[in-house]
C-alpha cells in the first residue's frame, strides 16, 4: 500500500484460445478486471492480490495443451512510453465510491 492506496502494475494479457466457448468465457472473465483493447489483448491495472485471483481463475478455464494466455507487466517508466495510433494511451481508471 502507497499512502492508502493498493500499489497496481499495468498489465497486457494477450491471448490464443483455441475454443468458441473457452475464448468467451477468458473474455468475460478479463473483462472483469481490465479494459479490452483489441482483439485477444487487454490492458489491466492490479494489485498482487487481483492478479493472483485473476490467475487462479483462468487456470481453471485454460486447456494449457490448446490455450495460451500471457501477462507483461509494465513498470511505470515502459508504460510513460506507450505510445498509441488512434486510441488513448493506457489509463487507470479513478473509481470513488459514496
Amino acid at each position: 500500500m502507497h499512502r492508502g492506496k493498493t500499489k497496481r502494475t499495468l498489465y497486457v494479457i494477450a491471448y490464443d484460445i483455441a475454443n468458441d466457448r473457452r475464448r468467451t468465457k477468458i473474455h468475460k472473465t478479463l473483462s472483469g478486471f481490465g479494459e479490452w483493447t483489441q482483439f485477444s489483448l487487454f490492458e489491466c491495472h492490479l494489485s498482487e492480490k487481483e492478479i493472483l485471483r485473476l490467475r487462479e481463475r483462468l487456470d481453471k478455464l485454460i486447456k494449457p495443451e490448446h490455450d495460451n494466455v500471457r501477462f507483461y507487466p509494465l513498470c511505470t517508466a515502459c508504460m510513460a512510453k506507450v505510445d498509441t495510433v488512434g486510441s488513448p494511451k493506457p489509463a487507470e481508471k479513478e473509481v470513488i465510491i459514496v
